[in-house]
C-alpha cells in the first residue's frame, strides 16, 4: 500500500475497498463486520501463519467467529495464528470483508480482510485469498 490511508467509519472502509488496485479484481461487495451475538463492531482480528483464514473477536461479548469459509483452515493452535496490529501498535479494529466475484456465476472470487484501526483510524488489508469452488455466495453472509 502507497502512502497511509485512514477513516472514521465503515463507509470510509468502503471506499478504501473500491480503490483500483493493479492486477487485483474489483471488490463488488463489501459487509461489515458484526457480532452475531452481540451486534458489536469493535473486534481483535487473527489470520493464520499457515492458511488463508481469519477469524474475529468480539471485544463487548469475547464471540469467536470465523470470517467466510475459514472454519474448513482453521487451527486452534495458537502458535500458527498471527493477531492483527496496527502500525501504531493498537490491535482492536472495526472491520469489512470485500468479496470480488465472477461474472459468469455471482459466486465468490476472492476475499478481502479490511480493518480500520479504532486508535488511529489508519486503513489496511490484513488477509486475502482465493475462492476457486462454488457454489460460493453464501460466503457473502459470513463476514
Amino acid at each position: 500500500m502507497t502512502g497511509e490511508i485512514h477513516g472514521a467509519s465503515f463507509e470510509d472502509l468502503v471506499a478504501f475497498f473500491r480503490r483500483p488496485v493493479p492486477g487485483g479484481f474489483p471488490v463488488d461487495v463489501v459487509r461489515e463486520c458484526v457480532c452475531r451475538s452481540c451486534d458489536g463492531r469493535r473486534f481483535e482480528v487473527r489470520v493464520m501463519d499457515t492458511a488463508q483464514a481469519a477469524r474475529r473477536t468480539c471485544l463487548e461479548c469475547r464471540r469467536h467467529e470465523l470470517i467466510a469459509d475459514s472454519v474448513e483452515y482453521w487451527d486452534d493452535d495458537e502458535e500458527v495464528q498471527v493477531r492483527c496490529a496496527c502500525l501504531c501498535g493498537e490491535e482492536e479494529f472495526a472491520g469489512a470483508v470485500g468479496f470480488s466475484l465472477r461474472e459468469e456465476s455471482d459466486d465468490v472470487r476472492w476475499i478481502v480482510v479490511g480493518l480500520r484501526c479504532l486508535s488511529c483510524g489508519r486503513l489496511g488489508v490484513y488477509e486475502a485469498w482465493k475462492i476457486d469452488w462454488g457454489p460460493s455466495n453464501y460466503l457473502l453472509d459470513l463476514a
